[in-house]
């Protein structure tokens, strides 16, 4: 029998997750829209737009970001365009950066 593994979220995460969900939901219903109209827009079923709803933090992050940008939840606290700014921005400092991150080689000091 598989072993299933339980992923633990911390605190700040399912915070933030149960704030986007309940942020989608009322903006939703601000826009009077049904649950199964915006599934249908979002290309998913009622009960994962429930679920986005409630937090779930299994649900991919790209269907949630859909169904925030369908309702007009802003993302990153960015008007239409700043988030392509940002972008090239964080571009920018990552091209000044190395390409990987190696850990310093400790040497071993075997001389007794």
């Amino acid at each position: 029998m598989p072993r299933i593994e339980h992923r633990a979220y911390s605190r700040p995460t399912l915070e933030a997750l149960a704030l986007l969900g309940k942020l989608i939901r009322l903006a939703r219903k601000q826009r009077r829209m049904t649950a199964a109209e915006l599934a249908e827009r979002t290309g998913i079923s009622r009960s994962t737009l429930q679920r986005i709803e409630k937090g779930d933090p299994k649900v991919e992050v790209g269907t949630m970001f859909e169904a925030a940008a369908l309702v007009g939840v802003p993302l990153f606290d960015a008007g239409p365009g700043r988030l392509s700014d940002k972008i090239a921005r964080i571009d920018d400092k990552l091209a000044l950066l190395p390409k990987a991150i190696h850990k310093p080689v400790t040497k071993v000091n075997d001389a007794f």
